[in-house]
């Protein structure tokens, strides 16, 4: 604990601010603690439980994701209320864990909208990489329905898997244009120059591009 608070930069945690995270740790320095340390689970429980961001985000690069219980995992998410530990959970540790799909289904459906968010990002998931099974026709329809009034880190996830089956699945491509185009979600959202925007039509459109021009 004593390292990572000397780890504390005033500028870094600034900026983290106003993206509602809650540290001042330069994430490339955590990362090479990290590999120091190497896989410690007891360490990592112990630094969770500290209830400090930077701890919690170390706590993740060192932990061993298939060693936690499935309540565990639901625990520890409702606990990670900032971005940046609630991304790194779920992207590091459930989504290598034998209890992601179960996970899945349970917060997608969940009353919480951070928790709701996770469902999705787990969907995103299955939608590249093991879209067998899933219903995808229903998917853009859940998305249809509730994506342009959802909380933003919902509204967010939503988003991300629209385009996601929009790339990755071409049968659903006009569709999951159109929903983008008719919502509008994300369509003026500032993007830096040489990133894509996160507007799903032009998302998709720029990534299916890629894919051709392999």
């Amino acid at each position: 604990m004593a390292e990572l608070a000397g780890l504390e930069d005033p500028k870094t945690r600034a900026v983290n601010e106003k993206h509602g995270d809650d540290h001042g740790v330069n994430l490339s320095k955590l990362r090479a603690l990290a590999r120091r340390l190497k896989t410690q689970q007891e360490l990592a429980c112990r630094l969770w439980e500290t209830g400090d961001t930077a701890a919690r985000l170390l706590a993740i690069l060192i932990c061993r994701p298939k060693a936690f219980e499935r309540d565990e995992l639901d625990v520890m998410l409702r606990e990670a209320r900032t971005p940046k530990v609630h991304d790194w959970l779920v992207n590091y540790v459930v989504k290598k864990s034998p209890h992601a799909e179960e996970l899945r289904r349970a917060w997608s459906a969940d009353p919480d909208p951070v928790v709701a968010s996770a469902g999705w990002a787990l969907t995103t998931e299955r939608v590249a990489k093991k879209p067998e099974g899933l219903d995808l026709a229903g998917l853009l329809d859940v998305i249809e329905a509730e994506m342009k009034d959802a909380p933003d880190r919902l509204q967010w996830a939503m988003n991300h898997c629209l385009a996601q089956i929009g790339i990755e699945h071409p049968e659903h491509r006009a569709r999951a244009l159109d929903i983008g185009e008719r919502l509008e979600v994300l369509k003026d959202y500032p993007t830096s120059p040489g990133c894509t925007s996160p507007f799903a039509p032009i998302w998709i459109s720029e990534m299916v591009r890629r894919q051709r021009d392999k």
